[in-house]
């Protein structure tokens, strides 16, 4: 018997409030974050089943103070699981998601393959918190799909800006990190930058463009990827989420960094505001306003951070304009959404056994 199904054999004598999850991609950047946020916030698991491919299968990884053994990807793995996360490729979560609705587990997805499923629903507690307008708990509820964190971020910024003042105008530039497109993307910017610098033929399997040392609005022809796909979902989830907030002009750059999300900002209020009174609206919840030049935030600073690090520029041209600099780390913005959802969704499954 493993360490966690020990434990869990322990619960089920026990009695106590606990649950069993199973996170599919387990090996992948979300799958690993994932992990880490449930043993963070105590998440009331007994049992965490951790799913992949062939190629990760006997990989060992951590879960909480237990050592745990990455398994195949089978129906009869969903079976007696609560909530099934799914941090996987969107072909992986296609093909398996159905296996887990038919054993009645609660679905989470962060691949985004479900968006478009009937009864599906994009969520993000950060916003649901900010409007007032948590949703009420479902006792069969549709898949859960996490809302992308740049949406998430764009959203809280432009609620706690219009506590301050009523914006006219907003106006952003996200720039997208390598690690959005799982560790493939973080493989090719490596290589890149690494034969850039010997001299040597760049690999673009993934990007079909150079990536390293460069910013670019698009990937090359070949590329399964699109930066207009990824600008879409942005705006579509903001509409999602944010509902009656300022709805932003947006553009996506990538960005030849590996890890971490940046915000260029233009808001155009109806009238001056005092930086003091602007700071203090947006700052709260998962919001940090640098209070120096010294603090002003990077990639690096927001690594590992649960936190939107904000500053703030009056625009030396127009008086009623605010540039807002944020940076945070997409990766653990999207964990930490989906593992609150879960919570949310808690007081939907029955509590004091397992099922």
């Amino acid at each position: 018997m493993t360490p966690l199904s020990k434990s869990g054999a322990q619960a089920d004598s026990r009695g106590t409030n606990l649950y069993r999850v199973a996170v599919v991609g387990a090996a992948s950047l979300k799958g690993k974050e994932i992990a880490e946020i449930l043993r963070e916030r105590n998440f009331p698991a007994v049992d965490v089943r951790l799913l992949d491919d062939d190629e990760s299968l006997g990989q060992l990884e951590a879960v909480g103070d237990e050592i745990s053994f990455i398994q195949s990807i089978r129906s009869e793995q969903f079976e007696r699981v609560d909530f099934t996360f799914f941090a996987s490729d969107p072909r992986s979560t296609r093909n398996n998601w159905k296996a887990a609705l038919d054993q009645g587990d609660t679905i989470v997805d962060l691949s985004y393959a479900l968006e478009d499923e009937e009864g599906a629903s994009v969520r993000s507690p950060w916003i649901e918190r900010q409007t007032g307008q948590p949703i009420a708990p479902e006792l069969q509820p549709g898949p859960v799909v996490v809302a992308h964190p740049a949406a998430t971020v764009l959203a809280l910024l432009a609620l706690r800006s219009e506590k301050a003042a009523k914006i006219e105008r907003m106006v952003a530039t996200v720039f997208e990190p390598a690690s959005e497109n799982g560790q493939k993307g973080m493989d090719e910017l490596h290589e890149q930058t690494v034969n850039l610098l010997s001299f040597h033929e760049l690999p673009k399997n993934v990007f079909d463009i150079q990536v390293a040392f460069n910013m670019v609005p698009r990937y090359g022809q070949r590329s399964e990827l699109a930066l207009e796909a990824v600008s879409q979902r942005i705006r579509k989830h903001y509409r999602q989420i944010a509902r009656s907030a300022v709805e932003p002009s947006l553009q996506v750059l990538q960005a030849p960094v590996f890890h971490g999300h940046g915000f260029s900002i233009y808001l155009e209020i109806e009238k001056p505001i005092a930086m003091a009174d602007f700071s203090q609206a947006l700052a709260g919840e998962h919001v940090v306003v640098s209070g120096s030049p010294e603090d002003t935030p990077t990639s690096v600073s927001a690594a590992g951070q649960g936190d939107i690090l904000v500053s703030l520029t009056i625009d030396a041209n127009h008086p009623n304009g605010v540039w807002i600099w944020a940076t945070t780390d997409n990766l653990r913005v999207a964990a930490l959404t989906a593992v609150e959802c879960a919570e949310t969704m808690t007081a939907s499954r029955p509590r004091g056994q397992i099922q």
